[in-house]
């Protein structure tokens, strides 16, 4: 939401991810009703020092475009570091990321009301059951089973900022996405920091393919659930078979990867090798012939060589990798990974690019595979849909969707591919 604040409603700048993006929209909530009409929101993301520079560039930004606005700076990066955000001329209040989804937070009309207001997110251990709410997209529905992460990868600060894992109970989950899908969505996100670990803190301790198949079997109406970005660790047994079983989970993973070195793996302190990203996106697609996968890749992680490089390149050919996110490496004070040998800035540029061209060869290698026939697509706006297996649908200007379409599921005939995505018509 970035509605003007001469509008007399509060706006909101969100950064990062797209757990931040429902958060914004809580936190939207309960601005207008705590009466900040005035009230600039800065939702910051810590995932890297770019980051950082960008969100403080953004607040700076908001205090002279905004003259007179209380300015609230929350997210990642406040809450890591809420002295440096409270310091910085024009903001009048810091959130930490508990914080923020409370109602209470956005009480600032008193003088008393402390500028900094954020509490060790470590010691969080329930997830707030309004956290199990849908970010309501014009096309589809967005609902966070889940937050913060209990693993420390050596080039991650986001535990810091996010705390330990929590997990939302699955009967929160299904009541809100089977309240979602009465209002008519027909795509519902699940969504969370590392949504792999879901249920590790809950009685029982029961995985995620075992909430994906409650929601299944508990709302029958809801045409699409699909999953964000997983650990490919931990695709467990139940989550796999239904991945072979069921039309209605929709054929795609992003897969937290990292790198294609297991050298480097091991550095990174992930939890899986090359091989075994591999040998999954063979077994799933052995048994979801329509399976695509996309997947995080950092070039230019520390102690990197050309042919520790060359394995990641490998991995995205070997894997399939369509849908590619390049992070070139950013050390990120605070992390073990700072404290590594670090590769030179041009050559991690050299080689971030290196992998975005492999990324859109292997893309268009996957568009070619699905180009031609008959497919359902969910209309995102007028001359976008998008397949179940995340392929984007450009349709042309005559046959562009009225807005009344936007969420609706509808039938598309794939008469081509172009430059990343296929090219389409409804039928």
């Amino acid at each position: 939401m970035t509605t003007d604040v001469k509008m007399m409603t509060p706006k909101i700048i969100t950064m990062g991810c797209r757990l931040n993006a429902y958060e914004s929209e809580v936190m939207a909530g309960h601005a207008r009703d705590a009466g900040l009409r005035d009230a600039v929101i800065i939702n910051t993301c810590a995932v890297t020092n770019e980051a950082v520079r960008q969100g403080r560039q953004t607040i700076r930004r908001a205090v002279r475009e905004n003259p007179g606005a209380k300015i609230i700076v929350t997210g990642c990066a406040a809450q890591i570091d809420p002295k440096a955000y409270a310091d910085m001329d024009g903001v009048s209040h810091v959130l930490g990321n508990a914080e923020k989804m409370e109602a209470q937070s956005f009480a600032l009309k008193s003088k008393t009301n402390a500028k900094i207001n954020v509490t060790d997110i470590m010691k969080a251990r329930i997830a707030d059951k309004s956290r199990a709410g849908g970010l309501i997209e014009r096309a589809r529905a967005i609902v966070q089973i889940q937050n913060g992460c209990d693993h420390r990868c050596t080039f991650c600060i986001i535990p810091f900022g996010r705390g330990n894992s929590r997990s939302v109970p699955a009967e929160e989950v299904v009541r809100r996405i089977a309240a979602l899908v009465r209002q008519g969505f027909n795509e519902v996100v699940l969504t969370g920091v590392d949504i792999s670990s879901w249920g590790e803190d809950l009685p029982g301790k029961p995985l995620l393919g075992n909430l994906v198949a409650r929601i299944l079997k508990s709302v029958p109406a809801l045409p699409r659930l699909r999953l964000s970005s997983i650990d490919s660790a931990e695709v467990d047994d139940e989550l796999f078979t239904l991945f072979a079983t069921e039309a209605r989970l929709t054929p795609y993973l992003h897969l937290s990867l990292q790198h294609g070195d297991n050298m480097i793996l091991k550095r990174m302190k992930r939890r899986h090798a090359r091989e075994d990203a591999i040998s999954l996106c063979k077994r799933l697609r052995r048994v979801r012939p329509d399976m695509s996968f996309g997947a995080d890749i950092i070039a230019g992680f520390p102690t990197e060589t050309q042919e520790m490089f060359e394995n990641s390149i490998s991995l995205v050919e070997a894997c399939g990798l369509a849908w590619l996110h390049v992070f070139p490496y950013s050390a990120r004070q605070g992390t073990p990974a700072a404290k590594m040998p670090q590769v030179n800035g041009a050559v991690i540029k050299d080689r971030a690019k290196h992998l975005r061209e492999v990324g859109a060869k292997t893309r268009a290698a996957f568009l070619k595979s699905r180009a031609f026939g008959y497919d359902l697509a969910l209309i995102e706006k007028g001359n976008l849909a998008r397949l179940a297996d995340f392929s984007p649908v450009n349709l042309p200007t005559h046959n562009i969707a009225p807005n009344s379409m936007i969420g609706q599921l509808r039938p598309v005939r794939i008469t081509g591919y172009g430059a990343g995505e296929l090219m389409g018509e409804l039928v």
